[in-house]
């Protein structure tokens, strides 16, 4: 055998243990680490780990691992981990981030139909807001969420519904109509709807920084303010507004939203399971919201705040200007057919 030959054997013997060795590392890692298939996926939204809507994310994070016998796993960040909402959509957008959770009203930025999510008094009560998300409008909303208003992709998947539970008036003196708003002045969002709605009913929309809000209402800077009664009790607003008027003005709800170019790169089975999960989390979310809010609405009582029942009848008759103004093309349409279904 000649010494060429022979440095070729050596060499391709050496070869073939180094390959044997580096694929037997490979194995040992990839089943060290769940097998070679697993799929990591980035959760992250705003809220702190004890909000019912990041039990719902759990929930979901769960039921997907477990449809794909572990093949998909779900990272979570919350609480802004990864920066504020906003932030967190222009990541899905571009592909950086996989899902977030947003609520439908910012979303109205990027696909204007979502905006009929923000009109007051949209949906009758709870029944009804959920036959209508879970029914074909919802879904509808759902498949607009991935075109743009140019027709363009929007980089979003929307894939469900998270309960925020309906938001409601709490001042320092009692509401029971819109007459009694008249001259309050009453902290809102910064959302054009929403103060053109407290300026209907007569009164004084202040677009105070919610941070803010507790000492605003302490020092009298404002009357009062609209939110649901978990917030109101996680704000501690229950120490200086004793009055919860329940009229309900609006119910806009969460988003759980997947980067378009993630969907895509799921097989159809992956994205199967993933619809699955979405929707066993979002019923287990409904029954968490729900519990919260009884518990919420508990403490408010045992705080000494009022809590008032009233008709939404005369409320909604106030402000059928401002549902004129914004229920304009489309967005009339998807709000028309909400008041027709069931």
């Amino acid at each position: 055998m000649n010494k060429s030959l022979s440095y070729y054997i050596a060499g391709f013997l050496s070869g073939c243990l180094i390959a044997c060795l580096a694929f037997a590392y490979i194995a040992r890692n990839q089943q060290a680490n769940g097998g070679s298939n697993v799929r990591e996926l980035k959760f992250a939204h705003v809220l702190p780990t004890n909000h019912p809507v990041h039990l719902g994310i759990v929930k979901m994070a769960e039921r997907l691992e477990e449809l794909s016998g572990g093949s998909i796993e779900v990272a979570i960040f919350p609480a802004g981990q990864l920066g504020d909402e906003t932030k967190m959509i222009e990541q899905v957008q571009i592909g950086t981030l996989d899902m977030t959770k947003t609520s439908t009203a910012p979303m109205g930025n990027f696909v204007d139909v979502m905006k009929v999510f923000s009109l007051p008094y949209l949906f009758r009560d709870t029944d009804h807001y959920w036959n209508v998300l879970k029914g074909e409008i919802g879904q509808d909303m759902l498949d607009r969420l991935s075109m743009r208003d140019d027709g363009q992709p929007s980089g979003f998947k929307g894939l469900g519904y998270f309960d925020s539970g309906s938001r409601n008036f709490y001042a320092t003196r009692p509401i029971n109509s819109p007459a009694d708003i008249e001259g309050l002045k009453l902290r809102v969002m910064r959302d054009p709807v929403a103060m053109d709605m407290v300026q209907a009913l007569g009164g004084s929309p202040t677009p105070i920084p919610f941070g803010e809000l507790y000492t605003a209402l302490k020092q009298g800077v404002v009357d009062g303010a609209e939110n649901n009664p978990p917030s109101m009790i996680s704000s501690r607003h229950s120490e200086v507004t004793k009055y919860l008027t329940m009229d309900h003005h609006t119910r806009i709800p969460d988003l759980i939203v997947m980067s378009s170019q993630t969907w895509d790169s799921l097989n159809e089975q992956q994205q199967i399971w993933v619809k699955q999960a979405m929707d066993d989390a979002r019923d287990y979310q409904i029954e968490v919201w729900a519990e919260a809010t009884q518990e919420a609405m508990d403490q408010l009582i045992a705080e000494g705040v009022t809590i008032i029942e009233v008709d939404g009848g005369p409320f909604r008759e106030a402000v059928a200007p401002v549902i004129e103004k914004y229920a304009q093309g489309e967005i009339l349409e998807v709000y028309d057919a909400i008041q027709a279904a069931e």
